[in-house]
C-alpha cells in the first residue's frame, strides 16, 4: 500500500510540473531517508553509505551483530546475499547497488521486493576507488516469489 501511495504522489507531482524521462525526475525528485543494516567493522558498508550520502540520500545505519537475520526477514534469498542491507520507500536494497539504480528505482516503482548487487562485486560503489564508475557486475530484481531480472549491467 505504502508504494501504491508514493508512486501516485511521485506521479502527480510529475504531471503537474510536466516533467518527463528519468533524467529531468532524478534531479528534480525529493529522495527518501534509506536505513542501512550493517556490521559496525565492515569498512566497505561504510564507504557505501558515503556514495549514498555523495548522492544526495540521507542515511540512517544501524550496525548488528546478526544481519543474516534482517536479510531473512527482508526476504533476501540467500544467493543474492552480500554485506549489508538496506530499506528505501518499502524497498530491499541487497549489497552494494549503486545510487543511481536505487533512484531509477524510486522513479519507475516496479513490483518487485528490491534489487541485489550479490557478493561484493570489486568494482562497486563501496569496493573501489572514489569516482571510478562501476564496472563489471550485474544488479539484479528480485521478489519473493523467487523472480530474479537483470536490473542493470556494469
Amino acid at each position: 500500500m505504502f508504494n501504491r501511495q508514493m508512486r501516485s504522489v511521485i506521479a502527480v507531482l510529475f504531471l503537474m510540473a510536466g516533467f518527463s524521462g528519468h533524467v529531468v525526475a532524478e534531479r528534480q525528485m525529493t529522495l527518501p531517508n534509506i536505513t542501512v543494516y550493517k556490521s559496525a567493522t565492515c569498512g566497505c558498508c561504510n564507504d557505501w553509505v558515503d556514495h549514498l550520502r555523495e548522492e544526495g540520500f540521507t542515511v540512517m545505519t544501524e550496525d548488528r551483530d546478526d544481519l543474516t537475520s534482517v536479510k531473512a526477514s527482508m526476504g533476501v534469498p540467500e544467493d543474492l546475499q552480500s554485506c549489508h542491507t538496506a530499506l528505501v520507500a518499502g524497498y530491499v536494497i541487497e549489497g552494494h547497488v549503486p545510487a543511481a539504480d536505487i533512484k531509477r528505482l524510486l522513479i519507475e516503482m516496479p513490483a518487485v521486493t528490491g534489487l541485489t548487487a550479490p557478493g561484493m562485486p570489486m568494482q562497486s560503489p563501496g569496493m573501489q576507488r572514489p569516482g571510478l564508475a562501476p564496472k563489471g557486475y550485474d544488479v539484479l530484481s528480485f521478489n519473493k516469489q523467487g523472480q530474479r531480472d537483470l536490473y542493470r549491467r556494469y
